[in-house]
């Protein structure tokens, strides 16, 4: 599976880095954090590689 085009739910995004959802969401509108795609409806996902680029460029 190509690891670019994995889709992450915000309990999984909320399970990898260990930020609660209003922290993401903040961190989100302040652009430190990666925005989600939006998939139609409710529906909001994050892409594993963004998530994980984020987690390396805390270090």
């Amino acid at each position: 599976m190509n690891e670019n085009f994995v889709l992450l739910a915000l309990k999984d995004v909320v399970g990898i880095t260990k930020l609660s959802k209003s922290t993401i969401y903040r961190k989100m509108n302040n652009g430190e954090f990666p925005k989600h795609l939006s998939l139609g409806g409710r529906c909001r996902r994050w892409l594993l590689k963004d998530v994980q680029d984020y987690i390396y460029s805390l270090r």
